[in-house]
């Protein structure tokens, strides 16, 4: 298991967690999905058939089915409901597995395949409703034979059946299939939906909830009103069956249709409260085919580029500072800068040309990252920038680019706590060290197509050349005067005069200071 800054995280359809069905392995995934399609048709088919009986029960006109009719009809809808389910699954299960061959094979579907695979529930559907289309013409055929009073009803009886069967074998296949579609949607943004939308199934939800109903409750009306011969009291019954099933069932779609809603906005929802909180590098399975999943598609584009976006502000920030980091996306990327008061601190091994000559390239390497790892953990404790490594060396800068009141203070203090720990931590590794204050110039220098961020002045060169001596101090470390001067009062009482030197390259004489 890989720690969530390595591997994107996985929120499941049903709330937060991991998507079980996308780890399982491709065979045990296959058969899952046959079984569920296997009992999704024969569940509808039995609902289909429960549905025929139920309505044909409130319709049927008195006396009611004849008992030659009502034989046929025994042995027929067993017989038809059987033969339905055998055809559906070597018509539709078989169908449908070769469409999703590709998961099988453990590959990722060409975009063909994609689309063929999320219209599968579709494709179900639409076999199940030439199975019952075809229902409707034979019971229909057979009443127009055995009793054709009863022709008409029969034939609405088995339509509404349909009507309904179709609905649930694309709820169910949707549901069934949720995995494959996850499959075949993973790593993709669609630029529009690859089956048949909210819309579509907003409105089988509707069929299936109050369509049906309420237009068994108007033919109820009308077939009374046409043939006169039902009772008040049969028309009362039907009237409130059917209204206690537009009520409760509908009730039972309407929750339905709430959570293939509400499930993949909440799975958007908690993977942006986990952005908000600062993981990047989460992802959520896109198992929806309609413009939901195109916001969970859309979401993990943008968690993607927020990851990547935050992966180069880290290496930036890495590179540059963390301070210039914020400042450069803060401000324009022009060239040039502003005159700023400084402290400067300059820090370069000793006797690094004879240490390269003397000691394998790798051991060189290991004692420069031990020593520079001491620089940049103590001025980033003291406030400070370090702006450049140059080979053995390192240059770091206080009060640029962020204002710092005791730059000086700071500047002086890290540069204590670097030599005390350089000679402790890093025997093998002697460094001279210099600070100096003053003015210089902080901002921008190179090409507008490549440039870095620096200071260049005077305290820059008279610290590196405070360095210089350094490297022959006792303590290894030398300070301007104007250094402690500028810094307060319980820090320059660590630090006396001694003499005062005119380093090379400038033309006034430098007070030099050490620790006390």
């Amino acid at each position: 298991m890989h720690s969530p800054s390595d591997t994107p995280t996985r929120t499941g359809p049903f709330g937060s967690g991991l998507l079980g069905p996308l780890d399982q392995d491709v065979t045990v995934l296959r058969r899952r999905v046959q079984r569920l399609l296997t009992a999704t048709l024969i569940a509808t088919n039995v609902i289909g058939a429960l549905v025929v009986v139920g309505l044909a029960a409130l319709l049927m006109p008195a006396p009611g089915m004849s008992g030659e009719l009502l034989r046929t009809t025994a042995v027929a809808v067993p017989v038809y409901v059987v033969s339905a389910v055998v055809v559906g699954t070597l018509w539709g299960t078989r169908g449908a597995l070769r469409t999703l061959h590709w998961a099988a094979e453990g590959r990722r579907p060409t975009d063909a395949e994609r689309a063929a695979s999320l219209r599968v529930p579709l494709r179900l559907t639409l076999m199940q409703a030439v199975l019952w289309g075809v229902a409707t013409v034979v019971f229909a055929a057979l009443a127009v034979l055995r009793q054709p009073a009863v022709a008409l009803t029969v034939f609405l009886v088995v339509a509404f059946a349909s009507v309904v069967v179709c609905a649930i074998a694309y709820l169910f296949g949707e549901f069934a299939l949720r995995p494959y579609a996850a499959r075949a949607l993973d790593g993709t943004a669609p630029a529009r939906p690859l089956s048949g939308g909210v819309n579509l199934r907003m409105l089988l939800f509707w069929c299936l909830g109050t369509g049906v109903p309420v237009a068994g409750l108007v033919v109820t009306a009308v077939l009374a009103w046409v043939r006169g011969d039902v009772s008040t009291t049969k028309l009362a019954v039907s009237v409130i069956a059917l209204g206690l099933v537009v009520l409760c069932f509908g009730l039972l779609v309407t929750v339905f249709t709430a959570r293939a809603v509400v499930n993949p906005i909440t799975s958007v929802r908690d993977a942006l409260g986990r952005v908000r909180a600062g993981e990047f590098e989460v992802a959520i399975p896109v198992y929806d085919g309609t413009e939901l999943g195109l916001l969970q598609a859309g979401f993990n584009d943008m968690a993607a580029g927020l990851a990547e976006r935050e992966r180069m502000r880290d290496l930036f920030g890495r590179h540059v500072g963390h301070e210039v980091a914020v400042e450069a996306m803060r401000t324009t990327s022009a060239l040039g800068g502003s005159v700023r008061t400084v402290s400067v601190l300059f820090v370069d091994l000793v006797g690094s040309t004879a240490l390269a000559a003397s000691r394998p390239p790798e051991e060189v390497v290991g004692l420069l990252n031990r020593f520079f790892a001491v620089v940049v953990d103590e001025v980033d404790r003291h406030h400070g920038l370090v702006n450049k490594f140059v080979g053995d060396a390192a240059l770091a800068v206080f009060g640029a680019p962020t204002q710092l009141a005791d730059h000086a203070t700071c500047a002086l203090a890290a540069g204590r706590a670097i030599a005390r720990r350089l000679a402790e931590e890093v025997p093998d590794g002697p460094a001279g060290i210099g600070v100096a204050t003053g003015d210089a110039v902080a901002g921008n220098v190179g090409d507008p197509r490549r440039f870095e961020y620096t200071v260049i002045g005077d305290p820059v060169n008279e610290a590196a050349r405070l360095t210089e001596l350094a490297k022959n101090a006792p303590d290894r470390l030398l300070a301007s005067w104007t250094a402690v001067e500028a810094a307060a009062a319980a820090e320059a009482e660590r630090w006396k005069a001694t003499e005062d030197v005119t380093l090379r390259g400038r033309s006034r004489p430098t007070t030099l200071a050490v620790p006390r």
